[in-house]
């Protein structure tokens, strides 16, 4: 069984409505999510209510707290639909049971948590060692056609600067 095909065994799809959570920061997770249709925005809340956005995702990512469905844990960040979205929800802990039996499974999700951790270092460079405005130009040059579809407050939350400084890097852009 391919991984497709285990999604539609055993996935149960899921229609959720703008401004929907899928999970919460601080709640128990069991599942990950494959996203059929969608954007959603993973973020974190820090003790005194500051949001930090950490991803936005579109059809055909898929998203879960590892913390939670791996370690036991809570929710490490809350995952929240931007617009009306259809998701497949399915069970880690059966995957990676499959994936013991099953090679096409093991090397498929050997694939997931691999792009994820490439995902996360790439996300850890860029804050480190680029420019705000460095950081704008690549979520540009990457998702344009998720530019429109996100407020600029969140684009703003997620290159971990203010709106006001958004705005005077796009004033700065048009300029050259």
């Amino acid at each position: 069984m391919d991984f497709e095909n285990y999604l539609k065994a055993t996935g149960t799809a899921l229609k959720l409505s703008r401004g929907d959570h899928v999970f919460r920061q601080g709640g128990k997770g069991d599942a990950l999510y494959w996203v059929k249709q969608g954007i959603l925005k993973a973020y974190y809340v820090s003790e005194d209510g500051r949001e930090q956005v950490e991803s936005f995702l579109s059809t055909s990512n898929i998203i879960g707290s590892l913390t939670a469905v791996y370690a036991g844990g809570q929710n490490s960040f809350s995952l929240v639909c931007l617009e009306d979205t259809q998701l497949v929800r399915f069970s880690f802990s059966d995957m990676r049971s499959l994936a013991a039996d099953n090679r096409l499974i093991a090397d498929r999700m050997t694939d997931l948590l691999l792009s994820l951790a490439m995902k996360k270092e790439r996300r850890e460079y860029e804050f480190l060692c680029l420019s705000a405005e460095e950081r704008y130009r690549l979520f540009l040059e990457r998702q344009p056609k998720l530019v429109s579809k996100i407020t600029q407050q969140d684009i703003a939350l997620y290159l971990g600067i203010t709106p006001v400084a958004l705005s005077r890097i796009k004033k700065r852009m048009q300029v050259e």
